[in-house]
């Protein structure tokens, strides 16, 4: 047996694959999938980690410091903005092509060249809570970095991942890095008058207004979510809202998915594990589509200061 060691844990994935060998064929798609996940593996060597195996559409790898984990997070994120088509004849970009992220800091052990223990389970539980082109991590890997980097990270919840009993501290990472002229240009400008100010939802007798400042917050079933609902096809953590340059940004969370109606659409949007950008109003349906009329349904609204105003 292996000695068991304190690591970080990184997951990474493609998403968006599957429309690529429809699209594509499959050899031309494999070949894009290919070289994305090898270069994928150059970016992870380069910065001091492992690649421990690969995994379909995406890999797994160790890295001994987390500082190099989040760097590699960042780099892998960035890589695939650059990728060029990749054969002659290649008719889509491989930028089509969307990455989630997840890094865990805990203990693990290393047999026959694979990794096993809590941070592994950990890491692969917040792969499947991530969105399109997003790096989860906990507070525990935030712990094993330096005070300055800590603004990096934004806190989503605490959520109950499967297998574990108690809730995980989950943060998300924003990718823009310190003192980058795009960092230094959102913290100057000032915000455009015509962005959001708040979001209102509604369910049964229960209203609330949530801020920018009050996000993200948790749709769900759990008595510590943001915005409580009870039914048995919810999820504890089911959907998550968060605000990000003046749009509100909604994601699914569960296992029964999301599904979104925007007033004056026929169109249902259903999120699973995906996002969408809400806007004006509509209904958010938890577990089932809107059609059903025993679902969750939370008609949202989004709101600019005047709308909050008294009328007179």
């Amino acid at each position: 047996m292996g000695t068991t060691k304190e690591r970080a844990i990184l997951f990474a994935d493609l998403r968006g694959s599957t429309a690529l060998y429809l699209k594509l064929g499959n050899t031309q798609a494999a070949t894009v999938v290919t070289h994305s996940l090898a270069m994928l593996g150059q970016i992870i060597a380069r910065a001091g980690g492992r690649v421990i195996k690969t995994l379909g559409d995406g890999l797994m790898a160790v890295f001994d410091d987390a500082e190099r984990a989040v760097e590699s997070a960042v780099s892998l994120h960035d890589s695939l903005e650059r990728i060029a088509p990749v054969g002659e004849g290649m008719p889509v970009k491989a930028a089509a092509i969307k990455l989630k992220v997840a890094i865990a800091w805990g203990e693990m052990v290393e047999v026959d060249g694979d990794c096993f223990g809590d941070a592994v389970n950990v890491a692969a539980r917040l792969l499947d809570l991530a969105g399109d082109n997003e790096t989860l991590t906990t507070a525990q890997l935030l712990r094993e970095l330096p005070t300055d980097q800590h603004e990096r990270f934004r806190s989503i919840d605490k959520l109950h991942l499967r297998g574990r009993k108690e809730p995980v501290a989950v943060l998300r990472m924003d990718a823009r890095r310190f003192g980058d002229t795009m960092s230094t240009m959102i913290m100057d400008e000032p915000a455009p008058s015509d962005m959001p100010d708040g979001v209102r939802l509604t369910w049964l007798g229960t209203e609330r207004v949530f801020s920018p400042a009050s996000m993200p917050l948790v749709l769900g079933r759990s008595p510590q979510a943001s915005f409580c609902v009870s039914d048995s096809r919810v999820s504890r953590s089911h959907a998550r809202i968060e605000s990000h340059s003046g749009h509100f940004y909604l994601t699914d969370l569960s296992y029964n998915g999301t599904h979104v109606k925007f007033d004056h659409d026929d169109q249902v949007l259903t999120l699973r594990r995906g996002t969408c950008t809400l806007h004006g109003s509509g209904v958010i349906s938890l577990g089932a589509p809107p059609a059903d009329a025993t679902s969750t349904q939370i008609h949202f609204e989004v709101l600019s200061f005047s709308d909050t105003l008294p009328q007179y």
